[in-house]
């Protein structure tokens, strides 16, 4: 039993075995980790909106954007260095895993000591071109200037687990992210409801957690000499692994950054609302993240299984993978919509007592529920192109939803229904433009995974 138990904590080969159970056994790590890790944002919002208010929830909401948009350099960083690692992986080539772990690290420090100063110097400026309410503002800069000047850990941690995964460990970074979540829970109550610390104090909290769980990463990578090598020679940058990290990297970023741009911008909309309404939208966000969790774990399953064994030259396993991957996706997201449409008034009910703020959370998230079939399917083919090492065709994709759909329908239902009693619009215009995005992205998603332009995109190894 306890030879089983540590085989879970060690790196898995993807590339042997029936398909849907390597994915399934990488997957439902991921989605208990995924989960643990929404509890970051949502346990924040419960003891906010419990002990501090409704206008408290309403500043973590109007900050969460912004502190997406900036941290779009490590989603990127991640997602090439995830790509890479994977390959190398299954191809068995020791010196460039070393290399791209060793290079991957030097360039975070580097990317979360730019975030810290650079956040000194926008947080402020950001938040008043967003119209952010006067009476949430001072709250808004506290989280997000704590938040980004300590967020080292989140860094760290996301790509270190990142690199783990990418050798199909990913019970270890399950583990950590668990011990991580009880801190934070456990400081989050300590810092607020004992300290008064207030919105400040949920940041903090948050910090120290992050902290933790990414030495846990690093700690666990020092151990596994048996794959690679780290130490100082690793850790000098060069030129070809930066290179391939950026080649790879930035689409996935520009994939991010072109999200949070949008929810920058729709943000300024969804400000225009009312303090209601904002917070009605951060409670749907944290259900919202919990639904999505299963999506992005498949996702990055597929990522990982693509990549192992694209490095591995079996394209013929990969198509196999994708398709019982994707549909495993398709019934965890069908099951998921069921529970938000049935149970969706009690889901709200754990951030508010407020009953109008229960039933416009509910009323919306009713809108959005039946997208999350559609993103199953995109997030499962567009991991599969990413490992594969195409990251260029989801960014295009991404950026046609995102800034030909999304935003222009948000504010054309807003302008078209616009009257004296509602000045801005309808309130829904934000959530049907998302849904629309979603659905058409699954569509072109599907087109271009098809086409089959990702089997030719496999990165060189070194021999």
């Amino acid at each position: 039993m306890l030879q089983k138990l540590k085989k879970l904590f060690e790196p898995a080969d993807m590339t042997v075995g029936a398909p849907w159970k390597s994915i399934a056994m990488f997957s439902i790590p991921m989605i208990i980790g995924n989960v643990a890790q929404q509890l970051y944002s949502t346990v924040d919002s419960i003891v906010v909106g419990k002990y501090v208010g409704d206008n408290a929830l309403a500043a973590v909401g109007s900050a969460m954007p912004v502190l997406n948009m900036l941290y779009v350099l490590f989603i990127g960083i991640s997602a090439g260095v995830g790509i890479m690692v994977a390959q190398y992986f299954g191809a068995k080539s020791r010196e460039d895993l070393s290399e791209t772990i060793g290079n991957c690290i030097t360039i975070t420090a580097l990317c979360s000591v730019f975030i810290a100063l650079l956040s000194m110097i926008i947080v402020r400026p950001m938040l008043a071109m967003l119209n952010t309410p006067e009476s949430i503002m001072g709250w808004c800069e506290s989280y997000l200037l704590i938040s980004m000047v300590g967020g080292a850990g989140m860094a760290f941690y996301n790509i270190l687990s990142g690199i783990l995964r990418g050798m199909g460990d990913s019970f270890s970074a399950l583990l950590y992210l668990l011990v991580a979540t009880v801190i934070n829970i456990v400081l989050d109550i300590l810092f607020v409801a004992g300290f008064g610390m207030e919105v400040p104090g949920v940041a903090l909290a948050t910090v120290i957690a992050q902290a933790v769980s990414a030495f846990l990463c690093f700690k666990k990578l020092t151990k596994m000499n048996e794959l690679f090598e780290l130490n100082k020679e690793r850790l000098k940058p060069k030129a070809k692994y930066v290179k391939q990290i950026v080649t790879l990297g930035v689409p996935s970023g520009v994939t991010q950054m072109i999200f949070s741009s949008a929810m920058i911008i729709v943000q300024s909309l969804t400000n225009s609302f009312g303090e209601m309404f904002i917070a009605a939208n951060v409670i749907i966000m944290r259900v919202d993240g919990f639904a999505m969790m299963p999506n992005f774990s498949f996702g990055t399953a597929m990522t990982t299984y693509a990549g192992q064994n694209i490095g591995a030259g079996k394209i013929d396993r990969v198509t196999k993978g994708a398709k019982q991957g994707t549909l495993m996706a398709v019934g965890v997201s069908a099951t998921i919509t069921a529970i938000i449409l049935i149970f969706g008034k009690y889901l709200m009910g754990i951030f508010t007592e407020t009953v109008e703020l229960v039933e416009m959370s509910r009323y919306l998230m009713g809108i959005l529920a039946v997208g999350y079939v559609a993103m199953a399917v995109t997030q499962s083919l567009s991991g599969v192109m990413r490992g594969a090492g195409d990251t260029v065709t989801p960014m295009w994709i991404s950026m046609f939803t995102t800034v030909l759909v999304r935003v222009p329908v948000a504010y054309g239902i807003s302008f078209l229904t616009r009257t004296p009693e509602l000045p801005f619009g309808r309130f829904e215009c934000i959530h049907i433009s998302l849904l629309c995005s979603w659905c058409i992205g699954a569509i072109l998603t599907a087109i271009f995974y098809s086409k089959g332009k990702w089997k030719t995109k496999a990165i060189r190894i070194h021999k």
